[in-house]
């Protein structure tokens, strides 16, 4: 449903977005975290087709959101950050002009304006003028315009910053709910956002894509740690023979003993492998376990220096 190819954006001297690709398919909630100015708002408005890019491609159900604008946009129902509602409109009225804005049929808006007011529980506050409503409520109005012509996407900035905590809980639930049966992308930089409300992370730090895993195999991890007694010689070599590792790092500061971290894949029986190897090489084992990803510290690294995290 969503493609991103190479997008790259410059403003004059500063490049916002560095070669960011991605794909995400139909009935997936994506989460798109990074820190205030790591090109998230971009990249939602280059998808939106709000922006063009400086170079690279992006696509929404098939169309090119640069050659094909309106007809990306038909697909796609977007809430900005701090939703520009008119506020001195009632709810239905503000509604049911964006329905006509939207160009939904007279016989088919009646419905389409139930559906909304049912799904964003806003049938309570109907004739209340936009102004007069919780920052909650607007942006549960916000959610409603967005959905009127029942698009196949859903693009979300910072759906729930201003939120109390009961009105982000309701926010959340909505999103999951929509999430089964729509892609939804939502851009925040809470991450107990992602991990409460996504099945996918995108995280992006200065303008570059860092990590693109499911919250699944994020939280299963991808690692092992290897701590032998004693220093011991051709460590990398011995462990680089298993099928299954992928590459070797020796862990610094421990001088009595031979650490290493080994990024591997999710196979169960690796350990028992490695155990195995260990045991014909006469090694003595001190730890042998699975390491197990945190969303806020590899956010945290690559606040302080992208280039050193991988996962």
């Amino acid at each position: 449903m969503i493609k991103a190819e190479n997008l790259v954006q410059d403003y004059g001297t500063v490049r916002a977005l560095a070669d960011v690709s991605f794909h995400i398919p139909r009935g997936q909630v994506v989460g798109l975290v990074g820190p205030n100015g790591a090109g998230k708002t971009t990249t939602m408005k280059i998808l939106t087709g709000y922006l063009a890019p400086t170079s690279g491609r992006a696509h929404i159900a098939g169309h090119d959101v640069v050659e094909q604008r309106l007809a990306a946009q038909r697909h796609i129902g977007y809430l900005p950050e701090n939703a520009p509602i008119y506020k001195d409109m009632l709810v239905q009225d503000y509604l049911t002009w964006m329905a006509k804005l939207r160009e939904i049929p007279a016989t088919e808006r009646m419905s389409r304006l139930s559906t909304v007011v049912w799904a964003c529980g806003l049938d309570s506050v109907l004739t209340k003028p936009v102004g007069h409503l919780s920052k909650g409520f607007r942006q549960r109005t916000g959610l409603a315009q967005a959905m009127l012509h029942d698009p196949d996407i859903l693009i979300l900035d910072e759906p729930t910053s201003g939120l109390d905590p009961n009105q982000i809980l309701d926010i959340r639930e909505m999103i999951r709910g929509l999430g089964r049966e729509k892609t939804v992308i939502l851009s925040t930089h809470i991450l107990s956002e992602v991990e409460a409300t996504c099945d996918r992370v995108l995280m992006v730090v200065a303008g570059e894509l860092h990590v693109d895993e499911t919250l699944e195999s994020f939280r299963r991890g991808h690692g092992v740690l290897l701590r032998l007694l004693g220093q011991v010689d051709r460590v990398t070599e011995a462990v680089m023979e298993v099928d299954g590792v992928d590459s070797v790092d020796p862990v610094d500061g421990d001088t009595d003993n031979t650490t290493v971290r080994l990024h591997t894949d999710a196979r169960p029986g690796l350990l028992t492998e490695l155990g195995n190897l260990a045991r014909a090489k006469s090694w003595t084992v001190i730890e042998l376990t699975r390491l197990h990803h945190d969303l806020e510290d590899i956010f945290k690294k690559l606040k302080t220096s992208p280039q050193e995290v991988s996962t």
